[in-house]
């Protein structure tokens, strides 16, 4: 992706001659001052996207049509945009109730030239076989398709030496005398009592304090994030806090929420494309994929797989067990791919995530990492 190399055109001088005839007659428009930036940023920290939108649409550079017609270049100029400051506008994007909204938040970027990726995968999924064996996946990815199944009960990898070691150290108590049964059974039914009314968001809020476990996690969202943002659906956020997801109503402990404007436009007429439904399972699977790219094998995506099921379950005609097997081992060997290929901004978009960075400046630095590997 290209660094965000163009904002707006600085003010021009009215003072530098130039041909009567090219002469452009300059017209700042009223009150775009540098105080009106501190409403642009209220805006923002108030999540106000109408708002904020609105801010950017007025300082950007217009050349009437009359104007143009009557052969004058009529300028409609606001003072310099400072350096990063419309992709703020993106951090706006996570109250928003209409998503359309959202989308053309980031129309508005990409026109401008700041999200210069935007979609530039777009159409990755007219390419390649669309039968995909456990053996085609072997040979595309290295990895067997059981690696690419989440894990039901998180048992693998270092979820199995932690069980291990929690079963050991009550069964030493034990020997040493200390009854530790009652405790144990408070907890796994308080365990259980979470997993039935709050789908496990208190356990997922705790083993979020344990790095590896929150590492993956973000590996994971990171890569909804970026297939979604390369295949030109806008996110509206990225959710890593279980009880913030609990709130928005997103099924697991964390979520990236996009739209598909194809997709939705589609599912309301009743028909439902084959080029839509595959780019988002696409972004469906990425967490997945993104998962075993870093791991070699991934954990999480249960979620992600029981959504998959439900949405081919309202295909007309709804695909057999076979077809969703074959669908599901299509989307993710074309997700983890696609992040093969954009490995370096996988690794960025990760990094700005861990570091609680805002929605804006995880994307920046995906455009900056796609631009400098080129």
């Amino acid at each position: 992706m290209a660094t965000t190399a163009s904002f707006s055109p600085p003010l021009a001088s009215p003072s530098r001659w130039s041909p009567p005839s090219r002469r452009l007659r300059l017209r700042v428009r009223a009150g775009s001052s540098l105080k009106e930036w501190g409403d642009f940023e209220d805006a923002v920290r108030s999540r106000d996207l109408p708002r904020a939108l609105r801010f950017l649409q007025s300082v950007d550079v217009e050349t009437p049509p009359a104007a143009a017609a009557a052969g004058a270049a009529v300028a409609r100029v606001a003072l310099p945009v400072p350096p990063g400051r419309d992709w703020e506008v993106l951090d706006a994007c996570i109250d928003a109730d209409d998503m359309r909204l959202v989308g053309r938040a980031y129309q508005f970027l990409a026109d401008r030239g700041v999200l210069a990726n935007f979609g530039k995968c777009k159409n990755i999924v007219l390419e390649g076989p669309r039968e995909v064996t456990p053996t085609v996946l072997k040979e595309m990815t290295g990895l067997e398709a059981i690696k690419l199944a989440p894990k039901k009960w998180g048992l693998s990898g270092n979820s199995s030496y932690v069980l291990i070691g929690f079963l050991g150290g009550v069964s030493y108590l034990l020997n040493q005398g200390v009854d530790v049964r009652a405790n144990l059974a408070a907890i796994l039914g308080l365990v259980a009592a979470d997993a039935m009314f709050l789908g496990g968001t208190c356990v997922a809020q705790i083993s979020c304090f344990w790095p590896p476990y929150k590492r993956r996690i973000l590996v994971h969202e990171a890569g909804h994030l970026l297939t979604a943002y390369l295949m030109g659906c806008p996110i509206r956020g990225v959710i890593l806090d279980p009880f913030v997801a609990l709130r928005m109503g997103i099924q697991g402990q964390a979520g990236t929420q996009f739209w598909d404007e194809k997709m939705e436009k589609e599912l309301a007429e009743g028909h439902l494309s084959s080029t839509a439904f595959d780019r988002y399972c696409m972004i469906l699977f990425a967490g997945i994929a993104a998962e075993a790219l870093v791991y070699g094998e991934a954990e999480g995506g249960e979620n992600d797989e029981n959504l998959f099921r439900s949405l081919c379950i309202l295909l007309d005609p709804p695909l057999s067990v076979a077809q969703m097997a074959n669908r599901a081992r299509w989307s993710v060997m074309q997700s983890y791919n696609l992040l093969k290929w954009h490995k370096k901004a996988h690794r960025a978009a990760v990094k700005a995530l861990e570091s609680g960075h805002s929605l804006s400046t995880v994307i920046r630095r995906i455009e900056e990492a796609i631009s400098s590997d080129r």
